[in-house]
C-alpha cells in the first residue's frame, strides 16, 4: 500500500472533500483523486462514496481512517518537534478570533510576546464565523462556545472561562425595573448577538434555566456594535464583564442581577489543526495566553 496515498486519503476525509484537502496539501486536485483511486485499486474496495457536493466514507474507508489518521499526525508531529528544537520564536503567527475576545485578551498578551520576542510578526483576523483550522491557514482558532466542543480530529484546548452577566443603561432600567427571574427578560427589549437563540442561566441549585430570544430589539455580530447599543438604551445585552468593565466603571452600564441565578460562563477554546508538538511560537503563545487567563481569575 502507497503511504502517501493513504495519507491523502486521510486529509480528504478530514477536510471534507477534493478541493478543500487540496487546498491544504498544495496540490493539484486531480493528483488527490488519483492517489485516492489508487488507493482503492490497491486494496480493492471502495473507499469514499462520492457525490457533486460531498464525500463519505463507506464502511472500510471508515476502518482505514480510524486505524491510520492518528499514525500520520504523529509522525508530522515527531517532525515538527525536532525541528523547534533550539529555533528562534520568529516568522509569522496567524490567529482567528472573535473580537470580543480577541480584543481584551488576546491583544495584550501578542504585543507582550512580540516584544519578547523581536523577529515574531503577529495577524489577529476577527472572525464571527466557525472556522476550521484545517482548511485555512491560521495558527490558533478561537472559539467561544456555551457548551463543550464535539469530538474532532482538531486538537481542543480549553483556555479562559469568561464570567458573563447581564447590563443595561441605568434609564432603562429604571423605566422597566429590576426583573426577579430568566423569564422576566421576556418583556425586555434585547441586545443579543447573531448566534443567540437563548440565554442559559443556573439557579442557585444547579438547575438550568433557558430563556428563549423570540424577538430582539438588536441582533449583531459585533459586540462592540451591541456594548453601544445598550449604552444607548436600546436594551438589556449578555456580555463578558470584562469586555463592558469600562462602561460600568463611567455609569453608562449597570449590572442587572437575577436574584439566585447566574449567566452561564462563556467557555474560550483554542482550536489547533492536528498538532500535539505545537510549533514554537504557537506553544510560547499558548502560554503566555494560559498565564494571562490565570490573572483574570
Amino acid at each position: 500500500m502507497n503511504w502517501n496515498d493513504c495519507e491523502i486519503f486521510c486529509r480528504v476525509v478530514e477536510h471534507g472533500g477534493f478541493s478543500a484537502a487540496a487546498q491544504f496539501l498544495g496540490h493539484p486536485k486531480s493528483s488527490i483523486s488519483s492517489a485516492v483511486q489508487r488507493l482503492e485499486q490497491d486494496l480493492e474496495t471502495r473507499l469514499l462514496e462520492r457525490t457533486t457536493r460531498s464525500v463519505r466514507m463507506t464502511e472500510t474507508g471508515e476502518i482505514l481512517y480510524r486505524r491510520t489518521a492518528h499514525l500520520f499526525n504523529s509522525l508530522h508531529e515527531a517532525r515538527s518537534a525536532t525541528l523547534s528544537v533550539g529555533r528562534e520564536v520568529a516568522g509569522t503567527l496567524r490567529i482567528a478570533s472573535p473580537y470580543e475576545f480577541g480584543a481584551h485578551h488576546i491583544g495584550p498578551v501578542a504585543c507582550q510576546l512580540m516584544q519578547s520576542f523581536p523577529q515574531l510578526q503577529v495577524q489577529i483576523d476577527v472572525e464571527h464565523r466557525p472556522v476550521n483550522p484545517h482548511v485555512e491557514p491560521y495558527d490558533v482558532v478561537f472559539a467561544m462556545l456555551e457548551g463543550p466542543l464535539p469530538p474532532s480530529s482538531i486538537v481542543i484546548r480549553r483556555m479562559f472561562s469568561l464570567e458573563r452577566g447581564l447590563f443595561a443603561a441605568p434609564a432603562l432600567l429604571e423605566k422597566l425595573g429590576p426583573p426577579a427571574e430568566p423569564d422576566d427578560l421576556a418583556g425586555w427589549p434585547l441586545v443579543v448577538s447573531s448566534a443567540d437563540t437563548a440565554w442559559s442561566f443556573t439557579d442557585r441549585d444547579g438547575l438550568d434555566h433557558h430563556m428563549q430570544i423570540k424577538s430582539p430589539r438588536v441582533v449583531s455580530a459585533n459586540a462592540d456594535f451591541r456594548l453601544q447599543a445598550a449604552i444607548h438604551g436600546f436594551g438589556i445585552t449578555r456580555v463578558t464583564a470584562s469586555f463592558c468593565a469600562a462602561a460600568v466603571a463611567s455609569g453608562s452600564l449597570v449590572r442587572v442581577r437575577l436574584p439566585g441565578y447566574t449567566c452561564d460562563p462563556l467557555r474560550v477554546y483554542a482550536l489547533l489543526p492536528g498538532k500535539r508538538m505545537i510549533p514554537e511560537k504557537v506553544r510560547h503563545f499558548l502560554e503566555a495566553l494560559a498565564a494571562h487567563a490565570r490573572t483574570q481569575r
